[in-house]
């Protein structure tokens, strides 16, 4: 199962509690085990040596992590900006349709309001799975056809049909945006080197001898808490459309509150 399907079936909550609970057990489990294996005594002979490595690995990573949860966070903002950016094109389209001839504007007005809804009630859905709306492409080409077919009739039909091919064309990218965005940004190799140097720097701490076991286990356990709750973000802003938290489609319920506050919808 991938980690898309996997975020779109359980909560958010589980997801942390997976990631915290691995986490902490692999990294309190491995320092105790060295600690019965070898001893304290001799555990203690790398502090020196180990401290100084630790504090190289741990820099390298935490630079890592942070490089890829700003990239998703920046992208999941990129996202948020284009559906905007795209209820927006829509509001503004089937404004200028009225200044249109009146069989052609009509036509156009009822594909926007088609389109409209089918990616609220729809396409919402199907990029929760990282896949687009069989319903929303039908839309989206009909639209493209009815602004296509439009025979300007004066001056002023023309420079509002060019406006429109623009609002077209502005609506298609963003809604391209949006769908590339819905699977992931991150590639597959850069999780598996994020994965691989959670585990080298969770272990680490096995090679650390102390005499206080007990605040050997908290550092450890919070070292390994912090790591988690870090590769959680990354993993929930990687995926805006599924899990929780998602970008909501609230600009399009507006727009079309807007489309019917200018003219009912047929």
């Amino acid at each position: 199962m991938s980690l898309l399907h996997y975020l779109h079936q359980v909560s958010l909550t589980t997801v942390a509690s997976i990631l915290i609970v691995v986490s902490v057990v692999f990294a309190t489990g491995l320092m105790l085990a060295t600690r019965f294996a070898y001893g304290v005594d001799r555990l203690r002979l790398n502090n020196e040596v180990a401290g100084f490595k630790f504090a190289v690995i741990g820099v390298f990573y935490a630079v890592l992590l942070a490089f890829v949860v700003v990239a998703v966070w920046e992208n999941y903002q990129k996202t948020e900006g284009a559906v905007r950016d795209e209820a927006k094109a829509v509001v503004d389209l089937h404004r200028i349709t009225f200044g249109l001839p009146a069989e052609a504007g009509a036509e156009i007005r009822a594909g926007l309001i088609a389109y409209t809804k089918d990616v609220r009630d729809d396409e919402w859905k199907t990029m929760a799975e990282g896949k687009p709306s069989d319903a929303v492409t039908k839309d989206l080409e009909q639209l493209s056809q009815a602004i296509l077919g439009v025979n300007p009739e004066s001056s002023q039909d023309l420079a509002l049909y060019q406006e429109a091919l623009k609002l077209l064309a502005g609506l298609t990218d963003n809604r391209y945006e949006r769908l590339d965005s819905s699977d992931g940004s991150v590639p597959g190799v850069l999780w598996f080197t994020l994965i691989v140097g959670g585990l080298i720097t969770l272990g680490y701490p096995a090679f650390f001898g102390s005499t206080n076991a007990v605040a050997q286990i908290l550092m450890t356990a919070s070292l390994a808490v912090l790591v988690a709750i870090a590769l959680l973000l990354g993993i929930v802003f990687d995926y805006p459309f599924t899990g929780a938290p998602t970008i909501s489609s609230l600009p399009f319920e507006q727009a079309l509150q807007q489309m019917s506050a200018v003219a009912p919808s047929p």
